[in-house]
Parts: structure tokens; sequence; C-alpha cells
């Protein structure tokens, strides 16, 4: 019987620059070993699927490993694993402590080209994960307030400047002809700061058989391509059922309620339902 392969206990640290220290306790890998970074549906088929982090003893019983800032990781789940030299398997990295801190309330040049954010998290069979977004540019949630008729939504946006016509638009996924868009409005913050109301009413109208998620793109000016509307800037890895809403009554037996998805993108969420308040 092939003996089980060990795993590995992680703590990590994030500074406000994206760094991420990856602090390993024992049973400690062997001398030369690395930290492997996997994204999930890509080892093996294109390039930039894994990284190889070197590791360093750090203490006793310790090793280190750094994930500069300044490191590509394209937008999607890394897990974690420790390659040593040899070994035909990586071993499995747990989650130990995370301290991040430093990425509460992130806020990045407006006039960056691209906005990334990585946040490790624990997977829901106990291992080490990286969540990594790239966004260019990026339209950043922030207040969502429900009203009885419709939400508004604050944010910011990077990358690109609010021109003339901009608008928020609200798609149903598959079906182009159901798209309803709303007026932006410069806000009170940084450069880049967006207000905008959409009402529940206009996207009721069609028929609401089953349950709809919309998703909220803000479109900068007239003819520019749309930018989805998410929070990532911060330490939430999956806003999906950590932020919830209340739901209001869009129409005769139909609810609205504001969401996000496990990807952390802000939606409107529609389905049949009791009339509420």
């Amino acid at each position: 019987m092939t003996p089980a392969i060990a795993t590995v206990r992680a703590d990590c640290a994030a500074d406000q620059a994206g760094t991420i220290t990856f602090d390993l306790t024992a049973p400690a890998p062997a001398p030369a070993s690395v930290l492997l970074l996997r994204r999930r549906g890509a080892a093996g088929k294109r390039p930039g699927g894994t990284v190889r982090i070197p590791l360093s003893g750090s203490g006793p019983g310790r090793l280190r490993a750094v994930l500069p800032a300044a490191t590509e990781l394209s937008e999607g789940r890394w897990d974690a694993y420790v390659e040593e030299p040899g070994s035909e398997t990586a071993r499995t990295v747990e989650p130990g402590l995370r301290d991040l801190r430093a990425l509460v309330d992130r806020s990045p040049d407006t006039g960056a080209v691209s906005v990334s954010a990585r946040v490790p998290y624990p997977t829901a069979d106990g291992r080490l994960a990286l969540r990594c977004w790239v966004r260019a540019p990026h339209a950043e949630a922030g207040a969502v307030v429900v009203g009885r008729a419709g939400m508004t939504v604050e944010g910011v946006l990077y990358g690109v400047a609010v021109g003339e016509g901009a608008v928020v638009e609200a798609r149903l996924p598959g079906d182009r002809e159901r798209v309803h868009r709303f007026p932006l409005t410069p806000a009170d913050g940084p450069s880049g700061a967006f207000a905008c109301t959409v009402p529940f009413g206009p996207p009721a109208e069609g028929p609401v058989d089953g349950a709809q998620l919309w998703q909220l793109w803000l479109v900068p000016a007239a003819g520019t391509a749309g930018v989805r509307i998410s929070r990532i800037l911060d330490d939430v890895w999956s806003r999906g059922k950590s932020f919830v809403y209340p739901a209001r009554a869009a129409a005769p037996g139909v609810l609205a309620t504001p969401c996000y998805t496990a990807d952390n993108d802000l939606c409107l969420r529609l389905e049949p339902g009791p009339a509420v308040r």
C-alpha cells in the first residue's frame, strides 16, 4: 500500500500592495522544495497555468514563500501545493492563519490601466487556495442600498473615465433583447466615483417563470464596451452567501433581490414569489 502523503499547513499574510507571504509549518518539506500554485482548469493545457515559488528557511521547522505583487497571475482560482524534488505527487497545503487586514478597503490609483486582487482562502474540502481577479478596466461596487422600488449602487471606476452617455445596463444572459439602461451620475469621493439607481420594475416587465440573474454592467460612455460591476478590493473571496440583501416586490408575483455571485459580481435576482413590502 502506498503511504499517505502528509499535508503541509501554511499561514498567510497579505500587504496592501498585493504581496502574499506563505509560512509553512511541520512536517517540513524537503530542501529545494517549491510552493506550487496551479490554476484550476488550466494546468497542462496552456502556458501560465502554474507558478512555482522557492521555499526558504524562516525558522525552526518553518519554510517561507513570498508571492510578489508584480508576479502575473491570471484571473481564477489557484490551488496551493508543495512540490518536492524527485516526488511525482505534490503535497496538499492546508490553510492556517490568514492575516488579510491590509486588504480591507483597498484604494488603488483610479488611473491605473488594470486592477488586480488576490485573496487566500480555505476551500470547501479544507485546502488552501488563492482567488485572483484581473480587471482592465474595473468598476468597484461600494454601498448597495435597497429601496422599495429599486437599488442604489455607489462605486469607483478604475482605468477609464466616465464620459457622455454613461449608463448602467442590466443584462439578462442568453437574451440579447432584454437589456435595460439607467443613467450614471458622478458621486462625491475619489476620482471615478459614481452612483446609479436601478429600478426593479423594468427587468420584471418580461416573463419571470423561474429565477433570473441579471448582470449589472457600467458603460463609461456611449458606444464603449461595458465593465462588469463587482466588488473585489477587500478580503472577501466569495460574497455569494455572506452579503445578503432584502427582497422587494418588483411586479405582481415577482421578487427582486440584489445579490453577489460566488465570484463577487453584482447582480439583480428576479424570481416568482409572493408579494412582499
